[in-house]
């Protein structure tokens, strides 16, 4: 079975190779190639220690020197490059206690995580799989090499990762690595929230989100994410939902493209409801205050989790306008820009959109029609370029100052008046006539 490896991954291969070592590429790359996408990025193992990979070559970084590893540099680009090893005795579920290097590619293969990532491939010696990686490629299984206790037990992540690589490929996870799975959840309260996140992001920007429903039958989510439980929890007995609170969520996540930020956002867009839940005499229920109650929920998530600040920022401003509807009309939708801002305006009709799709049909269309209104107007506004913000007012504090204003908080207060003026009447924005009406207040206040 022939795979195409990129010309100096090849070169850095036959270099070992001309010196006595086995070399190989190994891991994800290995399986993508097999999947017919292009690998992120290219690992190599080889027999050569580490010492005498940095010997071979002109430019290298001492990335792990203790498990091995070395990056070789070849122009611009860097290639992990790292020694065969065996893992020692795990004793927090993450780090070895120790690891010994071995001259033995199947013992180094032995202790990977999954099947599918742990095959192997150079040009001389072609595909080495000793665990049936290629069989579970065909099937769409996703299995652990060998015993999935132990592997669960080495590195709890793998758990989380199970689920990730079957939303990201499609896959189903096999009985006993499952089985594996639920009895040894709870040891993820043992892994950093860093590499939590990262798992988590990436089944969120797969193109199987809703498989974020295995993570919680296995358990994974009532450790890691254990809003989500309370969501699927919730009931929701009214005309315009079909679902409970989690299943619609799961369900808005497959009406949103594969972004960090909106899937994030349909993710946690109801946290609130669980908490805001009321049921009135005739058995309906309501969630009023739902958003608020979610912002400061998906807060606290985002940052437990400790996703950079921008995403937080975005997302959370989301989640507390996801409930917001301007009326179709301008002065509504100017409105509505101002609040939710110019940048994150167009995701929030995304954001909208998907939220009813994900509900009952009770309505749908009348809803579906008012975000395909609200859209036209919002690109209307656009291209007049009429003002929803206090930087596109036709005047600035620095012409408030030479009209006479001293500098202080009284500046900003007024130009929130004429911005609101404006977001009103936006033909009203020229510079003449602002500033007309500066001149009176300050005449008013110096009489």
């Amino acid at each position: 079975m022939k795979i195409e490896v990129p010309k100096r991954v090849k070169e850095i291969i036959e270099t070992l190779q001309e010196h006595g070592y086995d070399a190989y590429a190994v891991g994800g790359c290995v399986r993508d190639s097999l999947l017919h996408s292009s690998p992120a990025d290219w690992d190599i193992t080889t027999s050569a220690k580490p010492m005498e990979v940095k010997e071979l070559f002109r430019r290298t970084v001492d990335t792990g020197l203790a498990h091995g590893t070395v990056t070789v540099m070849l122009g611009k680009e860097g290639f992990e490059v790292t020694t065969y090893r065996i893992d020692g005795e795990y004793e927090d579920s993450r780090h070895p206690k120790e690891v010994v290097f071995t001259g033995d590619l199947r013992e180094d293969l032995r202790r990977r995580d999954f099947t599918i990532n742990a095959m192997a491939y150079n040009d001389r010696e072609g595909l080495v799989d000793a665990f049936g990686g290629i069989q579970d490629l065909e099937k769409g299984v996703i299995r652990c090499v060998g015993d999935p206790y132990e592997r669960f037990t080495e590195d709890a992540l793998r758990i989380l990762r199970a689920v990730r690589f079957a939303a990201q490929l499609g896959f189903s996870i096999e009985e006993r690595t499952k089985k594996a799975a639920q009895e040894l959840a709870p040891t993820l309260a043992k892994i950093s929230a860093e590499r939590i996140a990262a798992e988590l992001t990436k089944l969120l920007v797969s193109e199987n989100p809703h498989l974020l429903k295995t993570a919680w039958e296995a358990g994974i989510t009532r450790v890691v994410l254990p809003e989500f439980d309370s969501m699927m929890e919730t009931l929701q007995n009214t005309p315009h939902h079909c679902l409970n609170v989690g299943e619609h969520t799961l369900k808005s996540l497959e009406y949103v493209a594969a972004d960090k930020v909106l899937r994030f956002t349909m993710l946690l867009h109801d946290t609130g409801k669980p908490a805001s839940r009321t049921t009135d005499e005739n058995g309906r229920d309501h969630f009023k205050g739902h958003s608020l109650e979610s912002e400061k929920i998906a807060r606290n998530v985002l940052q437990r989790l400790k996703l950079d600040n921008d995403t937080i920022c975005k997302v959370t401003k989301l989640v507390y306008w996801h409930d917001h509807r301007p009326e179709p009309n301008p002065r509504s939708v100017r409105r509505a820009l101002n609040k939710v801002g110019e940048e994150l305006f167009p995701l929030l009709l995304k954001v909208q959109y998907a939220d009813t799709m994900a509900q009952s049909e009770y309505r749908r269309e009348e809803k579906l029609e008012r975000i395909r209104y609200v859209e036209e107007i919002y690109r209307e506004v656009l291209e007049r370029k009429e003002c929803v913000s206090v930087k596109m007012l036709a005047v600035n504090g620095r012409d408030l100052i030479a009209a006479g204003m001293k500098p202080g908080p009284e500046i900003g207060e007024m130009l929130e008046r004429l911005l609101q003026m404006v977001l009103e009447e936006p033909g009203r924005n020229e510079k003449q006539e602002l500033m007309e009406i500066v001149k009176e207040e300050l005449r008013g206040v110096n009489v």
